[in-house]
């Protein structure tokens, strides 16, 4: 199976996937947990269907000491009791802001607040932007269909 189109030979999304990559790369040097910052990637992956994500962030979390009993367990965090009160709120924060057009008031505030609580405004700034940029990933490989399972841990570093 190949993708519909690669991203990296093509000279219009190759030079827009380099200031995405790069935006990755700041929160790469934040304060947040690189553990959440995969769990994160993780869930949005899944919610969004990106089986290229999947495949890579559960490699790269497994590559970083990840257990495979917790990512097993993330698209079922809720009655998972392998998680922190911290990388839940995360989780949730993560899903709400993945299903944003699912609420008519986007991210509800007791959401908000819960993250709040474990994270200070740099590391919700990191969860934010993190969000987000998983988020553009997942669509970019949905869209050109960029199949899955031969991601190698670090291939992109």
């Amino acid at each position: 199976m190949d993708a519909r189109l690669n991203l990296f030979t093509n000279a219009v999304s190759a030079k827009a996937l380099k200031h995405v990559v790069a935006a990755g790369k700041a929160l790469a040097d934040s304060t947040l947990p690189p553990a959440t910052q995969e769990l994160v990637r993780l869930r949005a992956s899944q919610i969004n269907g990106c089986a290229f994500c999947v495949d890579m962030h559960t490699k790269e979390a497994a590559h970083a000491g990840e257990t495979a009993t917790r990512l097993n367990l993330v698209a079922a965090w809720r009655e998972a009791t392998v998680f922190t009160d911290a990388e839940r709120a995360a989780l949730e924060l993560t899903e709400q802001g993945t299903r944003i057009a699912d609420a008519a008031g986007g991210v509800p505030d007791e959401v908000w607040a819960d993250a709040a609580k474990y994270y200070d405004e740099d590391q919700l700034a990191a969860l934010v932007c993190g969000i987000a940029l998983i988020n553009t990933f997942n669509r970019l490989n949905v869209l050109v269909q960029q199949p899955a399972g031969d991601y190698v841990p670090g291939q992109f570093a």
